[in-house]
C-alpha cells in the first residue's frame, strides 16, 4: 500500500503543477489516500505476536459417529449417554472423574442432581430396551413353539439394566451399565483372541485333513506351495514399533502429508483427535497403523490373510494402551501421549514381531481343538442316527396307518355292495341313508321290480295283497 500510495501521491503533486484549476479536486483525493494509509497500517500491524494470538475454534461440520461397541446393547449404551452429556453438571462431573469413581459406582449417584428432561428421556429409552429384550425373548420362545414363558423371569439374563423396575431410569440402572460395559469391554478383547486362535487351528486342520485325501506326489506340492507362500507373506519391508516415534513420524509424513522435521506430538495428538473429545480412543488409535498393516497385508495377495491383519491391528492397539494409558480407562488423554514420547521406549524402541514371526498356537493346542471336534462331530453323528430312527419310525407309522385306511376303505366298499345286492339303499359318507327304504313309503305306490327293487306304481294299479284283503272285507257278514 505505501508503493501505491505514493504513486497516487506524485500523480497528485504533477496535476497540481500543470493543472492548477482541478487544486480543490486534488487535495480532497490527497486527504482520502492519506486517511486511508493510516487507517491500513493501525489495522494491519507489521510484526504479529503469535503468543497473544488465541487460536480459532474448531466447529465441526459434522458429528463424528463413533465405532460400534461391539456390544448387544450398544445403541443403548450410546444413547443414555449422549443424553446424559446434555446436562451440564453430568458432563462436567463425567470429564472430571476418573475410571476408579466410574467403576465404583459413585458417578452413579450424580444422576439424582440431572434435569426432569433428562430422567425422563432416560425413563423412556429404558423402557424401550426393556421391549427390545422382551421380543427378542418372546421371539426365541416363540420359534420352539413355549407358551406360558415368564418373561419377566427371563429379563434376569440382562445385567446392563435393573429388570425389577422396567419403567424408570435410577441410579441403579447407571451403575449396572457403567459395570456391565466396563466388564465386557475388558473380556472383549480376550475373546477376540480366542477365536482367532480357533481360526488359525481350524485352517491348519482342514488343511491337513486335505493332504491326507491326496496321493504323495500332489501331497509333495501342496506342502512346497504352502512354504512358498509363507516365505512369500514374510517378504516385506521392516515394521515400525507402534506408538514409536519413528511409527508416528511416517504417520505424519505419509497420512498426514507434513514433513517429518517439524514433527510435533501435540499437533499430532490434536490431528488424530477425530472427534475433537481431547482424548484418543481404541478406534482412533488403531487407524493410526494403517500404515504399517498394508506393509505386510494386501488383499489382492492370495497369501495375505486379512482376518490376520485385523488381529495384528488389535495386538498394536492393545500394546500402546498398555505403554500410555495410565490410568487404564481405555482413553489417552494429551498428558498420557506427552509423557509417553518422553521415554525411551519412544526414541529407541525394540523390534515389533508380526504374526508371522510366533506361534500363534502349539501343538498340544491342535491336538486339543482336534479330541473337541472329533467329539462334537460324534455328538453330531449320534444326533444324526437318532433323528434317522426317529424318522423311520415315523415313516412306519404312517405306512401302518396308511394301511388302515386302505383296509377300511375296501371294507366299507364291500358293505355297499352288499346291501345294493340285499335291495338296501346306499349310504353316504357318514353312513345316513340317501332316500328312504321301500318299508316306509306307501306302499299303494310301489311294485316289485324284476330285479329284487321296488319301483312306484301307475295309477289305478294295487297289490295283489290288497286286492284280496278287499275282496275278503266285502264278503263278510
Amino acid at each position: 500500500w505505501r508503493t501505491v500510495l505514493l504513486q497516487g501521491c506524485l500523480e497528485i503533486n504533477s496535476a497540481i503543477l500543470f493543472q492548477v484549476r482541478w487544486r480543490t479536486v486534488l487535495f480532497q483525493q490527497c486527504v482520502l489516500l492519506l486517511t486511508y494509509l493510516v487507517i491500513t497500517l493501525e489495522a494491519v500491524p507489521i510484526d504479529v505476536d503469535k503468543t497473544k494470538v488465541k487460536e480459532e475454534e474448531h466447529v465441526e461440520s459434522a458429528k463424528v459417529d463413533n465405532p460400534d461397541t461391539g456390544l448387544y446393547y450398544d445403541a443403548y449404551l450410546r444413547q443414555v449417554i449422549d443424553v446424559l452429556e446434555t446436562d451440564k453438571h453430568f458432563r462436567e462431573k463425567l470429564q472430571t472423574a476418573d475410571i476408579e469413581e466410574i467403576k465404583s459406582g459413585k458417578l452413579s449417584k450424580e444422576l439424582d442432581l440431572v434435569s426432569h428432561h433428562v430422567r425422563t428421556r432416560l425413563d423412556e429409552l429404558k423402557r424401550q430396551e426393556v421391549a427390545r429384550l422382551r421380543m427378542l425373548i418372546k421371539a426365541k420362545i416363540d420359534s420352539f413353539q413355549d407358551s406360558g414363558i415368564d418373561h419377566q423371569a427371563l429379563l434376569k439374563q440382562f445385567e446392563h439394566l435393573n429388570h425389577h423396575n422396567p419403567h424408570t431410569f435410577e441410579a441403579k440402572d447407571l451403575d449396572l451399565l457403567i459395570r456391565t460395559a466396563t466388564n465386557d469391554l475388558e473380556n472383549y478383547d480376550k475373546a477376540r483372541h480366542e477365536e482367532f486362535k480357533k481360526y488359525e487351528m481350524m485352517k491348519e486342520h482342514e488343511r491337513r485333513e486335505y493332504l491326507k485325501t491326496l496321493d504323495e506326489e500332489k501331497r509333495h506340492q501342496e506342502e512346497s506351495k504352502f512354504e512358498e507362500m509363507k516365505k512369500k507373506h514374510g517378504d516385506h519391508p521392516k515394521v515400525n514399533h507402534p506408538g514409536s516415534k519413528d511409527q508416528l513420524k511416517e504417520v505424519w509424513e505419509e497420512a498426514d502429508g507434513l514433513d517429518p522435521n517439524d514433527f510435533d506430538p501435540k499437533t499430532f495428538f490434536k490431528l488424530h483427535d477425530v472427534n475433537t473429545d481431547g482424548f484418543l480412543d481404541e478406534q482412533e488409535l488403531e487407524a493410526l497403523f494403517t500404515k504399517e498393516l498394508e506393509k505386510v497385508y494386501d488383499p489382492k495377495n492370495e497369501e495375505d490373510d486379512m482376518v490376520e491383519m485385523e488381529e495384528e491391528r488389535l495386538r498394536m492397539r492393545e500394546h500402546v494402551m498398555n505403554e500410555v494409558d495410565i490410568n487404564k480407562d481405555r482413553l489417552v488423554t494429551l498428558d498420557e501421549f506427552l509423557r509417553a514420547t518422553e521415554k525411551r521406549e519412544f526414541l529407541e524402541p525394540d523390534s515389533w514381531e508380526t504374526l508371522d514371526q510366533q506361534q500363534v498356537f502349539t501343538e498340544e493346542d491342535l491336538k486339543e481343538f482336534e479330541s473337541h471336534i472329533s467329539q462334537q462331530e460324534n455328538e453330531l453323528q449320534k444326533q444324526a442316527l437318532e433323528l434317522q430312527k426317529k424318522k423311520e419310525e415315523l415313516q412306519k407309522q404312517q405306512d401302518h396307518l396308511q394301511a388302515q385306511r386302505q383296509e377300511l376303505e375296501q371294507a366299507v366298499q364291500q358293505m355297499e355292495k352288499k346291501k345294493l345286492q340285499q335291495g338296501h339303499p346306499p349310504s353316504g359318507p357318514n353312513g345316513e341313508l340317501k332316500f328312504q327304504p321301500p318299508g316306509e313309503q306307501p306302499i299303494a305306490n310301489v311294485q316289485s321290480h324284476p330285479e329284487g327293487g321296488v319301483q312306484p306304481l301307475p295309477p289305478g294299479n294295487i297289490p295283489v295283497q290288497e286286492a284280496a284283503r278287499s275282496d275278503h272285507v266285502q264278503t263278510h257278514p
